[in-house]
């Protein structure tokens, strides 16, 4: 059973709570437990590592200074104490992706907690029209007014099959108890409206960013507390997330994983958000992470290949200082076998990657040299040819493909044990690459081509011939990749998974986020969010052992073979 935790509504004296919130969660089937209000932020921290969900309950009016507002006159009841815990709570546990559900008092905690903000008052505040009567002197355990459920809403699917009736604009008509004098007023950038009162006044919102969060208004608890069960949907959403949630952590306690591309030293000397960092490793579950030396295509001659030798090897001293400077929670690792130990030991692990063969000048030298320092793939070239091939974006296509020079390259990367990556290749580089190395290839941060016509793409051929040859690829996270016109997502990753997995076989596919260079979409934003992607696939029926190859064991099988031929 997943452990829901629940707020307590805290009082002078006591902590309570109704029992129509745990009778609920039990009914859906978890385990509820008490959430009392505390500032310890590493006892909060060893809580949520337990729970699998949160419902934020009811309660006092929020602390407008808390939100940054003066109170107004017809402000009632306030406990600061509660606001600032759950303040904590709210923001902790949305940065882990914990599930949660906010009723009345809790759905405005959400909004003020996340970027909204709350009306202290409707009756003053609320300026778009007469009000119907929402206020705390009505009964709890019955209807007071309908909720128009927006037909495009994660609550119309929740409500789904339940038997409401269904208006002209397609709103599910649900009815709804009143016992409360403020609302959510914005909603902010996170959540967007999921129902709304006949009057305007929100009713419910949900995550906009494909997050199991969601708040109501109302009070569906004090229905099931007179045995009506018509609002334990919203319950058994709840707890359903709650055990995919749960479930995913499991299996991430068991497999390794590896994200085999980002580009988080291209931040290290600027004062923007990094998206791969420890805390937010630890938040989305993920293990291991090849961090990549990148060199953007320039000028190619030898006064400019010795700064450009230089550099790259800058950058990856300064990889190996981040890490010496927090060896007890993260290491370096050069094989499989290093990721392995450092998971079990309970560190992190970073792997070393060069992006760009222009990294090496026109020096051969350069790629024992790299290997030696423990780096595991080169991706050939990247926006524009150089010396060893021809790129699939700016290119003049001078080389027909790998110049003679890049079949030295290719051959020397299989003796050192370097991975070749093709990522960014043109298409005859792929071919010609396949054709001369004698191990399998990666494409470390490529997606499907036959769903978003990019050139940086790899067709359903190309996608074949690289599992016929014992290759991977590793679908990114970078929103022109995977969506032609608008912003994709979560679900659009996810489809070109299923699709990667149709062509090639689950043997032959992975994940690549190009976090920092440029990756991230909507519930895949940055590291602190791969448990979604589990979740995601989870609901896609992918087995435990599905999940074990996407996660890393197919690249590392290809790492491993890298490996073996050079010792052979």
């Amino acid at each position: 059973m997943p452990l829901i935790g629940i707020t307590g509504n805290f009082g002078d004296k006591d902590c309570k709570l109704a029992k129509g919130y745990y009778q609920s969660i039990l009914e859906a089937g978890g385990s509820p437990v008490i959430i009392p209000p505390y500032m310890n932020e590493l006892a909060l921290s060893l809580l949520l590592d337990r729970l699998d969900g949160i419902v934020l309950s009811g309660g006092a009016d929020i602390n407008p200074l808390l939100v940054g507002e003066e109170p107004i006159p017809q402000l009632r009841g306030i406990n600061a104490e509660r606001d600032e815990a759950e303040l904590m709570l709210i923001r902790m546990a949305y940065d882990r992706q914990i599930p949660m559900l906010g009723i009345c008092r809790g759905v405005q905690m959400l909004a003020a907690a996340l970027g909204g903000s709350v009306y202290q008052d409707l009756g003053v505040q609320y300026k778009d029209g007469p009000l119907i009567k929402h206020s705390q002197d009505l009964v709890r355990d019955k209807a007071s007014h309908t909720a128009f459920i927006c037909k495009d809403s994660m609550f119309k699917q929740i409500f789904k099959g339940e038997g409401l009736i269904e208006n002209e604009n397609g709103e599910l008509l649900l009815p709804v108890n009143s016992f409360h004098h403020q609302a959510v007023r914005d909603t902010g950038e996170k959540f967007r409206i999921a129902a709304r009162a006949s009057d305007g006044v929100i009713e419910a919102m949900e995550s906009c960013e494909h997050k199991s969060i969601i708040g109501v208004q109302w009070h569906p608890e004090c229905f099931m507390q007179e045995g009506d069960k018509s609002h334990m949907p919203i319950f058994n959403w709840l707890v359903g997330e709650a055990q995919n949630f749960a479930e995913a952590k499991n299996i991430h306690i068991r497999i390794l994983s590896l994200d085999s591309h980002c580009d988080t030293p291209m931040k290290f000397d600027t004062e923007e958000e990094r998206l791969v960092t420890l805390p937010r490793m630890k938040d989305g579950h993920l293990d291991a992470s090849v961090m990549v030396a990148y060199m953007p295509q320039g000028e190619r001659s030898n006064e400019v290949y010795d700064t450009v030798i230089k550099k790259s090897n800058t950058i990856l001293t300064q990889i190996e200082d981040m890490i010496k400077n927090n060896s007890s929670e993260w290491g370096l690792a050069y094989t499989p076998d290093d990721l392995y130990r450092m998971k079990q030991s309970g560190r992190k692990a970073i792997m070393l990657g060069v992006e760009n063969g222009y990294a090496i000048g026109h020096d051969i030298s350069q790629i024992q040299k790299l290997r030696n320092r423990g780096v595991v793939y080169m991706t050939l070239c990247h926006n524009g040819d150089n010396d060893i091939c021809d790129s699939a974006r700016r290119s003049n296509a001078e080389h027909g493909g790998v110049s003679e020079f890049g079949a030295e390259v290719i051959r020397e990367m299989n003796r050192v044990g370097m991975m070749i990556d093709l990522s960014h290749a043109s298409e005859k580089t792929f071919y010609d690459a396949i054709e001369i190395s004698q191990v399998p290839i990666v494409c470390t941060h490529s997606s499907c081509m036959s769903l978003c016509n990019h050139p940086r793409n790899l067709t359903d051929a190309q996608m074949k011939h690289l599992a016929e040859n014992g290759g991977v690829m590793q679908v990114t996270f970078y929103n022109g990749f995977l969506k032609e016109n608008g912003v994709a997502s979560i679900v659009d990753a996810v489809n070109h998974i299923n699709h990667a997995v149709k062509v090639m076989g689950i043997e032959h596919v992975g994940i690549g986020t190009d976090f920092d260079g440029d990756g991230g979409v909507p519930g895949l934003a940055h590291a602190g969010e791969l448990i979604n992607l589990t979740r995601a696939l989870l609901r896609e029926g992918f087995s435990e052992a599905d999940l074990r190859m996407l996660w890393g064991g197919n690249f590392l099988r290809v790492m491993r073979q890298a490996q073996n031929f050079s010792a052979s």
